[in-house]
């Protein structure tokens, strides 16, 4: 296999593991709290601090949750809350 197409590959299956991050980060803030995460994406600075906020607390109910082994307890809907978290923090 050439170099060219390894790279068309990697480069490939980057994009393809980087949506899937994004979907699971949509759809876990949209069940969530109904926050779409593109649109606080392109939110002002002020709307995504105040969306960060949210999360911040968010992502505390969703770890009280799984320290009392609650059953509604998600461990995915908890990474993808944290991840969407730290996208919007980099952007401030």
């Amino acid at each position: 296999m050439s170099a060219t197409l390894q790279q068309e590959k990697q480069l490939f299956l980057e994009n393809r593991k980087e949506d899937a991050l994004q979907a699971a980060q949509s759809v876990a803030l949209q069940m969530s709290c109904g926050i779409d995460l593109q649109q606080a994406l392109n939110a002002p600075a002020e709307k995504r601090a105040s969306i960060a906020a949210k999360l911040t607390r968010l992502i505390k109910r969703e770890r009280l949750k799984g320290l009392n082994k609650h059953w509604s307890y998600d461990i995915n809907r908890h990474i993808a809350l944290k991840q969407a978290q730290t996208r919007l923090l980099q952007l401030l």
